[in-house]
């Protein structure tokens, strides 16, 4: 099964999924660093949009944590965000 990573496309963050670990050969003409993998796609969400400047947001874990601390999830719109 495909695991979840983020890259850094020189622009922003992105989650995206592959089935082996990304190393500079199959993804860095796309990406210039990936994190990851992450346990669940919150996380992954979470860490492209809210680690940048974030001391809290380290690795993978942490953004698995925190989105489910604080119950990041897809809302009816398509957008994530908190619990209200």
């Amino acid at each position: 099964m495909a695991q979840l990573y983020v890259g850094w496309n020189g622009n922003k963050y992105e989650p995206f999924r592959s089935k082996t670990n990304p190393t500079q050969e199959s993804h860095g003409k796309t990406y210039s660093h990936v994190v990851g993998p992450f346990r669940t796609k919150a996380g992954a969400t979470f860490f492209s949009e809210r680690s940048i400047g974030n001391p809290h947001v380290q690795c993978a874990a942490d953004a698995d944590r925190i989105a489910k601390e604080i119950g990041w999830h897809k809302r009816e719109d398509g957008t994530w965000g908190e619990a209200a």
